[in-house]
């Protein structure tokens, strides 16, 4: 791959019609990049004032462009089902698909519409449901990509079968970086199951370094000590970057001709936390077949959506 990709080396996505999760932060950036190389956008999120905001300011941002925003909350199954039911009510395919969206290191637990804990209920199975739904419209691409938003925190983590949902006793970080585990296993897990069926698809994983989004604010910032993060707040010009530069791993793997199946990207900077695309480290239980199969069929257990026999989201507009 080209050392110091950037947005620059994006090619034409004219005619190409994608969908990103997640309204602020990296979603945003995914999405407006997309959108200058003229893909058609649908930005998804489960805050209808930021996501209206957001969709304007591409629009400002890139004028000519056709972007939407639709609501999808992904700790409630029944409005990932709605979601893609109005998809696939106004679209015959999709073309990218990017599970951005996530919640990061709660410091409460919190469950999900659905009685999941919330970081696994809204980062995976959320978007393990939204894909399955979807996955008819995907295999109706020429060429389609779906990419799974992990972390240099899977590093950290494991699949927990005993405590999946962090009951005993809930530990922020550990739910958040098991979580985030999960979405690199499913984004193997997926490649190989579309290379055995016949599904045609390029799964890919990507993470954004250490990304100055208000992920961090929002979850970690809230539960640890204030002189830790008042010290973190300090290391941050030296190691951390814009959300821009923390999108470029995940366009890359959306866009970039040589991007590889089953492959994962991040920074290729100090520890991984900042700098241009390039590969990355997959660690643990990351890449273990059978630690996959188990987490897929407990996911399809606990949404009641199986890639057996994908939903057809036309069929229950």
């Amino acid at each position: 791959m080209k050392d110091n990709w950037t947005t620059a080396d994006i090619p034409s996505q004219a005619g190409k019609l994608a969908i990103v999760t997640g309204t602020g932060g990296l979603g945003y950036e995914d999405a407006i990049e997309l959108a200058r190389a003229g893909a058609e956008v649908v930005l998804a999120g489960r805050n209808a004032g930021k996501g209206s905001e957001a969709v304007a300011r591409i629009k400002a941002a890139v004028p000519g462009t056709t972007i939407s925003f639709s609501l999808l909350d992904l700790a409630e199954l029944s409005s990932i089902q709605a979601f893609a039911a109005s998809f696939a009510s106004r679209h015959d395919r999709l073309d990218i698909l990017i599970n951005n969206a996530a919640v990061m290191a709660l410091p409460k637990r919190a469950i999900t519409a659905d009685g999941f804990e919330m970081q696994i209920g809204t980062n995976f199975l959320g978007h393990f449901a939204l894909t399955a739904h979807l996955l008819p419209l995907l295999r109706k691409s020429a060429a389609p990509r779906v990419i799974q938003l992990s972390s240099l925190a899977h590093r950290r983590g494991t699949i927990d079968f005993d405590d999946l949902q962090g009951e005993r006793p809930y530990n922020a970080w550990k739910a958040y970086s098991q979580s985030k585990l999960a979405m690199l296993i499913f984004a193997l897990e997926l490649q190989r199951r579309s290379d055995a069926q016949g599904w045609g698809l390029t799964s890919l994983a990507s993470h954004p370094g250490w990304a100055t989004t208000d992920l961090i604010a929002n979850g970690p910032a809230q539960s640890g000590p204030a002189l830790l993060w008042q010290v973190t707040r300090l290391l941050a010009p030296l190691f951390s970057q814009s959300p821009a530069a923390g999108a470029l791993p995940t366009l890359y793997a959306a866009t970039a001709s040589d991007a590889e199946k089953g492959g994962y990207y991040g920074p290729n900077g100090f520890y991984e936390m900042r700098g241009a695309p390039s590969h990355s480290k997959m660690v643990g239980q990351a890449n273990d077949p059978a630690i996959a199969t188990r987490l897929w069929d407990a996911a399809e257990r606990l949404t009641g959506v199986s890639f057996a026999e994908p939903v057809d989201a036309a069929t229950t507009a």
